[in-house]
């Protein structure tokens, strides 16, 4: 992972490529390595590895173990409105290539992981964002609504409207951890403040693929005078930073990566106002680790604020002048004196 200075645990891709990925919706390959098949089989989530949020994280973490490790990869993508079968296959064919851990990247992949799985004892398996079982399966998840509340802890100090909004890529539980941690940061905050917070799609995974309606619905925000916005959408996020770059005095809050460090992010970066940073790369390269070690991790495990599995991100250095009641703020939530919620 590019290591960044943070407080503690936010991703992206360039406009253009964004809604290329958007308007094929087809399911890529891309393989590192080789090495007769062994390694790391990793399946995306859709908008692929590109997407510069939490596909990139995951990426990141086979990146770190192909050159410190030697450990070779394979990473396949999901399309738009994949069937349970299409997602086993993919699980499957990965398996039965030698791969060995695979994981799932997104919770979409809990049923198609628990199923493969079985019919492959001696492969470690993971899933990201959800709890899957299996003797042979690690859980990973993380403690978004942590981190999220820092940034509403931040959207609300930066804040000079008093009014800041939440735009969620798919109304699931999974993302109103994001909504919740976020709102009670802003409240806790500055009581006065309104929080809206809305979603691109009910329950559609193309919520994570559509730039486009994150964008209209960013600047419908920013017309009612909303003027910081925290985006957890995936890819979708792309389209909401670069409507918030195109106002002035109006901040965007990234999500999974530290997007203000995105190359194909970098002519927003002026009003990406910080990140929450998942670290997905250190859970898959611990994975990866645990199985070349012989002891492969399997059962949940839970990454935090406090042990670093979550963290707030300073690049840009957009947040220093606040650092001070980030950081106060962080200790509460770390040592349990603050209880974040994980429903709105």
């Amino acid at each position: 992972m590019r290591r960044v200075s943070t407080i503690t645990v936010a991703g992206i891709a360039t406009a253009a490529l964004a809604f290329t990925l958007t308007a094929c919706g087809e399911s890529s390959t891309e393989s590192s390595g080789g090495g007769k098949g062994k390694g790391l089989g990793l399946a995306f989530d859709v908008g692929g590895r590109d997407d510069h949020s939490f596909n990139e994280s995951a990426a990141r973490g086979a990146d770190k173990a192909k050159k410190e490790l030697d450990f070779n990869n394979k990473m396949m993508t999901a399309k738009n409105s994949e069937t349970e079968a299409e997602r086993e296959q993919r699980l499957n064919s990965l398996a039965e290539a030698g791969y060995n851990p695979v994981v799932g990247v997104g919770f979409n992949y809990q049923k198609s992981v628990e199923k493969v799985a079985k019919d492959h004892p001696d492969t470690t398996f993971a899933v990201v964002d959800s709890v899957a079982a299996g003797k042979n399966v690690e859980s990973i998840t993380f403690g978004e609504h942590e981190g999220s509340y820092l940034a509403g802890v931040a959207a609300a100090l930066k804040s000079k409207n008093h009014k800041v909004g939440f735009i969620g890529g798919v109304n699931n539980a999974l993302i109103q951890k994001f909504q919740a941690g976020f709102e009670q940061g802003v409240k806790d905050t500055d009581p006065n403040a309104k929080v809206t917070s809305q979603y691109l799609y009910p329950n559609n995974d193309k919520g994570f693929n559509d730039p486009a309606a994150a964008k209209d619905k960013a600047k419908g925000m920013l017309d009612s005078g909303i003027d910081v916005i925290y985006t957890a959408a995936g890819l979708s996020g792309n389209g909401s930073i670069e409507a918030i770059a195109g106002q002035k005095d109006a901040w965007a809050i990234g999500v999974d990566s530290d997007q203000y460090q995105q190359p194909g992010l970098e002519k927003y970066k002026d009003h990406i106002l910080t990140s929450v940073v998942k670290n997905v790369d250190v859970a898959v390269f611990d994975l990866i680790k645990s199985v070349k070690d012989g002891k492969p991790l399997t059962g949940p495990k839970t990454y935090l604020l406090k042990d670093g599995g979550v963290s707030l991100a300073t690049s840009g250095g957009h947040i220093d002048d606040i650092k001070d009641k980030i950081e106060a703020a962080k200790k509460k939530v770390a040592d349990g004196q603050v209880k974040v919620k994980t429903q709105p």
